[in-house]
């Protein structure tokens, strides 16, 4: 078996064991797959770091990016940070609403607190509806977006399509 191959099996036997729950309830209960060009952990730091084409994936939550770093604490992953050109995090919530795909030059998840924070160029979508901006704070549980402009008058502006409900 190749190296890659032992670093890879071994970061996501590692990643099960700490039953990491990085999705919403029905996507938690799912096997979490994890494919990058290489993979590092540190345990001393509790820091999992994947580059290369990453993609994470669990039932219908998916991130795509060129790094993604991974943090423990407790033995229970309770950040996750995907950078990219952009990065990418798209998720079904429930069986009833669209997928919400949100994409920016950084994606940090806070595990606990089901937030996900895009910043650079960011961008949310979910049916035709987009919200735009230089940062947004997607609340998954609660379905609520916050968009923000950059500073000063040349920051990008938030900028939001909403489409008429149909009837």
């Amino acid at each position: 078996m190749s190296n890659l191959k032992q670093l890879s099996l071994l970061a996501c036997t590692y990643l099960f064991a700490t039953q990491l729950a990085f999705a919403l309830p029905d996507d938690r209960k799912k096997p979490i797959h994890i494919a990058a060009n290489s993979a590092q952990i540190d345990e001393n730091s509790g820091i999992t770091t994947y580059t290369g084409n990453v993609l994470i994936t669990q039932g219908t939550m998916k991130i795509k990016a060129a790094k993604v770093n991974l943090y423990q604490k407790n033995n229970d992953v309770n950040r996750i940070v995907a950078t990219g050109s952009p990065a990418s995090f798209s998720q079904q919530a429930s069986a009833n609403q669209a997928i919400t795909d949100a994409f920016g030059q950084r994606l940090e998840y806070q595990v606990d607190q089901q937030t996900i924070t895009i910043t650079g160029n960011a961008r949310v979508e979910q049916d035709k509806n987009q919200f735009s901006g230089e940062r947004i704070v997607y609340q998954m549980e609660k379905s609520l977006v916050n968009a923000y402009s950059g500073e000063g008058n040349s920051g990008q502006r938030v900028q939001m399509i909403i489409q008429p409900k149909a009837k």
